[in-house]
């Protein structure tokens, strides 16, 4: 009779069976959407810029791996999600060299100064936008309009401008939604923004196509509903509150809710697993400092946006939220603590 061993483990013993390559999948197919209507709306140069994008992580990652002699993990599709973010929030006429640094910057700072996939403090595409913000700031708030005829024929000549020269941009359109809001007090038809149909990053595209993609990562477990809830919601009832205060001054919930990033970080970025707190409170938390840090700046600071900076200063606030919430260890007293 052969003899039985016990497996002796720490906790989770039940896992949902779902491998970090399988979720990451999904995410991508999640994304996919999002991307093919960002295509549709700016055309062949939206399309080169995600391209260039994810090109940028997954050769950066596979470099760095055989570089530290290790096996190469392009596979597991978390680079190609770190490039399909980055390219999805930079405009349509970015130029494609500035595009290429900044997947580098994304891969390399982001993800693998910190140890590799599922050690990063930052959400590693945005750690990637904010050094391009900070580098190039006239091309990264240069917009190019939606839907122009010729948007699957004409290549912007700003994208093919050689690294180290100045970009000339053509066709430009005036401002974004939040733009002409921050800065002409002119909010956007609400319907314009849930479809898309206004200019603004690769990815500021149609609100209801995210939100969509985002339930279905959330109807597969694969995504902690609490974050965008917590999110969307505090946008909501802090915009709402000023509105009510003043409607000549503050926009209305539904402009802010559907215009600019909010909805493509609600549902994609805060919701890192790694850079994200784990505990149900804890992530409520998160993403309502999240929401009301985007009202903040949208209304009271400098920049139009403030989607990037709120998600950044959230995930450096993560572990520190975990640790001041961490549950009471089972069968402890309450003024226990864990070590």
């Amino acid at each position: 009779m052969p003899a039985k061993t016990l497996h002796i483990s720490s906790s989770p013993h039940i896992s949902s069976g779902l491998s970090t390559e399988v979720i990451m999948k999904n995410v991508v197919w999640a994304l996919i959407p999002v991307a093919a209507f960002s295509i549709y709306s700016f055309g062949i140069n939206a399309l080169l810029v995600i391209l260039t994008a994810m090109g940028s992580c997954l050769l950066t990652e596979h470099v760095l791996c055989k570089l530290s002699k290790k096996d190469s993990t392009i596979s597991d599709w978390s680079a190609a999600i770190t490039g399909l973010l980055l390219g999805l929030t930079l405009p349509p006429i970015f130029p494609l060299w500035m595009v290429l640094c900044g997947g580098v910057i994304a891969i390399a700072l982001g993800k693998f100064a910190f140890g590799g996939l599922g050690y990063n403090v930052f959400n590693p595409a945005l750690v990637g936008r904010a050094v391009l913000q900070a580098a190039f700031p006239v091309a990264i708030t240069t917009w190019y309009p939606a839907f122009l005829d010729n948007r699957f024929a004409a290549i912007s000549s700003s994208l093919l401008t050689f690294p180290f020269m100045t970009p000339v941009f053509d066709g430009t359109s005036g401002a974004t939604p939040l733009s002409a809001f921050k800065f002409d007090h002119i909010t956007t038809d609400g319907m314009d923004l849930a479809l898309g149909l206004v200019s603004g990053s690769t990815g500021e595209t149609s609100a209801i196509i995210i939100l969509l993609s985002g339930l279905y990562l959330i109807v597969r477990k694969m995504m902690n509903w609490r974050i965008p809830a917590a999110i969307l919601g505090s946008v909501f009832v802090l915009s709402g509150i000023l509105y009510l205060i003043d409607s000549q001054i503050y926009p209305n919930p539904i402009f802010m809710l559907f215009s600019g990033g909010l909805m493509l970080g609600a549902m994609f970025m805060a919701t890192d697993m790694v850079a994200s707190p784990i505990t149900s409170l804890g992530v409520i938390i998160y993403g309502a400092f999240i929401g009301i840090m985007v009202v903040v700046i949208r209304v009271w600071g400098g920049l139009p946006e403030g989607v990037m900076y709120a998600i950044l200063l959230a995930n450096a606030l993560s572990p520190h939220i975990d640790k001041m919430i961490q549950p009471r260890v089972y069968g402890t007293h309450k003024s226990t603590k864990r070590g």
